[in-house]
């Protein structure tokens, strides 16, 4: 947990500029853009005070949004669910290089023997965003035991190592992986490793341990009204897909890139090696040859980090530097972490259509704007 402050000088950020900011945010909810928000910012270990907007429902009467509210981060998971494998590896279980297959015998099928750990955690292992029947799943409310089963008799869209697609399937395998090793279902892992000891006491990866209370409602998009597997229903909320299903607050997922920025140190408590925190920050695609160039300049991945390449990929004009990491996610969510300013900046919206605007991005430009200096 970061200790926070009310002065936004005390993290080198203007009042006027961050007061620019939270205008900004405050006529998404004034002119109907979206029901709800929260934005926090750390810089050096050390947290600005997070602010809420907007309401915590999609009435017009529903309770005001706190600043300690608790979002679905959606895809945000990711790097989180990552950082699990990270650990193990950084404890000697297995490796980058290790064949998938080698701890997942099922994975292999139709081809997949020669996918690894890396592929998987880089987004550059031929696997599908998604299974075929993701919906038809969902509708069922069929179990993650499921998903993971169809996932090993999936077909390569392309020969592992040779192509960067987006892939939350392989997530899915990354997290069937930590429960394999540690014999403990990755929520439960990431309570115990990661969560607990960072103090991130509002985060989780499905709502186990969350007051329904405290999670703000998400304006759904269309294709899920009604249905009963959507991001506001029991079904999904308990899920906890490994790739989408991690539930937390703006301060905590301050907690979590902070201490990444030091070197996996937060306060008194180390999570990780420095050599680790490299290796996932590090850009892990550009090099990988077999990649047409054209698309490895689109897309830099660290392992399982959005890196800032291109350098809007966080920012629209007064960008977060390129020594930037982070990610979106699909429910109107931002993260990101510079390491060149020592800035952290979460960004977390109940407007899934923000995830894909420019709106989100702006506000990483307000909070560039506002640094006093570097």
């Amino acid at each position: 947990m970061l200790p926070t402050t009310n002065l936004s000088t005390d993290i080198g950020l203007t009042a006027d500029g961050m007061n620019r900011l939270y205008h900004y945010i405050q006529t998404w909810i004034d002119e109907g853009q979206a029901p709800g928000a929260a934005v926090g910012i750390a810089r050096n270990g050390c947290l600005l005070s997070p602010r809420g907007f907007g309401r915590m429902g999609l009435a017009a009467d529903a309770a005001p949004l706190p600043p300690d509210a608790v979002f679905l981060t959606a895809s945000i998971t990711k790097p989180v669910s990552c950082a699990a494998v990270a650990l193990l590896i950084e404890r000697g279980l297995f490796t980058l290089s290790t064949p998938v297959a080698s701890i997942l015998p099922a994975f292999g099928q139709h081809g997949k023997d020669q996918v690894t750990v890396h592929h998987l955690m880089t987004h550059t292992s031929g696997l599908p965003d998604m299974i075929p029947e993701n919906i038809a799943y969902r509708q069922r409310h069929a179990p993650l035991d499921e998903f993971i089963a169809r996932i090993y008799t999936l077909d390569l869209l392309f020969e592992p190592g040779t192509n960067i697609s987006y892939q939350s399937t392989g997530i899915a395998i990354l997290g069937e992986i930590v429960r394999q090793i540690t014999d403990k279902p990755l929520p439960v892992f990431l309570d115990e490793e990661i969560f607990e000891p960072l103090g991130m006491n509002n985060s989780s990866l499905g709502n186990h341990c969350i007051d329904v209370d405290q999670v703000a409602l998400i304006d759904v998009p269309d294709a899920q009204l009604g249905e009963a597997w959507n991001w506001n229903e029991a079904y999904w909320r308990g899920f906890g897909a490994p790739w989408g299903g991690m539930f937390a607050t703006v301060a905590d997922i301050n907690s979590f890139t902070q201490m990444f920025l030091y070197n996996g140190l937060l306060g008194e408590t180390r999570i990780f090696q420095p050599e680790t925190i490299t290796s996932t920050i590090t850009d892990q695609t550009s090099s990988m040859g077999l990649i047409k160039a054209e698309v490895r300049e689109k897309q830099s991945w660290g392992l399982g980090w959005r890196l800032n390449n291109p350098p809007t990929s966080f920012g629209v004009h007064t960008s977060p530097s390129l020594r930037t990491f982070g990610h979106h996610g699909a429910t109107g969510t931002m993260v990101w972490a510079d390491l060149e300013t020592g800035l952290s900046c979460a960004v977390f919206t109940t407007k899934p259509s923000f995830c894909e605007s420019d709106a989100l991005r702006q506000c990483s430009d307000m909070v560039m704007e506002a640094l006093i200096c570097k």
